[in-house]
This record gives C-alpha cells, structure tokens and sequence, in this order.
C-alpha cells in the first residue's frame, strides 16, 4: 500500500535537506511522544547505513522498527527502508528546488506485508486507505507547515535557516 504526497515549502533546497536530515531532532521527538529510539550505526557523519531501533505505540500496540537510511544524496533524496512485524515499509523523501528559495517536497511511505498475518491487517488497512491517505497528506502539510515556521525564525533570529 502507498500514500504519497508533496508539498511547495518556502525555502530553499539546502536548508529544506538540513531540517529534514535533522534526525537527533526527530530521535528527541519520537522518545517525547513515548518511543523508545537507539541509534544502532557507529557513523560519526550522516549518510547511508545511518540505523535505529525502535518501538512506538501504533494503533494501539506497541511494535519493534528495525530502519536503515538506504539512500542520502544531499540536497534531493532521502529513502529509509523499516522492518517492523512482518512489513517491509519504504520511505523516500524527494526534493526538487522550485525556484532559489522555494522547494518542492515529495514524501513517499510504501508498505509491503511479508507474512500472513501482516496480510490480513493489511486487508483491514485496505477499508480504512481513504481515512488514513487523507490523515497523511495533512500530516505531511502541518510538518511542511512547521518546517517553514522554524526556517522564518531562524531568519528573524540571523542565523542560516536550521
């Protein structure tokens, strides 16, 4: 099952990767909203082979991720490849610069059952794909909403935008 969707940022290609390959930032937020996150890669600079473990509360349950950054090419994409309960997700982020200070963002997530019980509630997820690519799309435009929010106060503020 895919849900895709793309958004036009207010800012410029290279501070709209920086905020977006903020992932301590994101390690902070998961652990706030009750994940628990541990960096499993040696990496000391960001790039492919960057890896967590994690267990979050989803729908209820709290389930085990295994994700690995696959592909990093700065400015223009990102992809992470998960494992969690017999899915394989796939997540790919696109950037295409617009013009000099605006971006266009494509967000990709792509999930894949692998065994049989991860198929029947994918049947379920099926029903619902209406409900949950509508909760997506606006997700991703309150984030997009945000990243612009704090690209303009770090500009009111003089530092680069991240």
């Amino acid at each position: 099952m895919r849900f895709s969707t793309k958004e036009d940022l207010e800012i410029p290609i290279e501070q709209t990767f920086e905020m977006l390959s903020d992932f301590e930032n994101y390690e902070r937020a998961a652990i706030k909203n009750g994940a628990d996150v541990v960096r499993v890669d040696q990496a000391t600079a960001k790039g492919v082979g960057m890896s967590w473990r994690a267990t979050a509360p989803v729908r209820g349950r709290m389930r085990s991720f295994a994700v690995t950054l696959t592909e990093y090419e700065k400015p223009s994409v990102m992809r992470f490849d998960a494992e969690s309960g017999g899915m394989i997700i796939n997540f790919v982020i696109d950037l295409v610069p617009l013009s000099r200070n605006r971006t266009r963002v494509r967000m990709e997530l792509d999930i894949r059952p692998r065994t049989l019980s991860a198929r029947l509630l994918m049947q379920s997820v099926r029903l619902a794909r209406n409900t949950l690519n509508r909760r997506y799309k606006r997700r991703i435009a309150n984030f997009g909403e945000d990243l612009e929010d704090r690209y303009a106060a770090a500009l009111r503020r003089g530092s680069s935008g991240v």
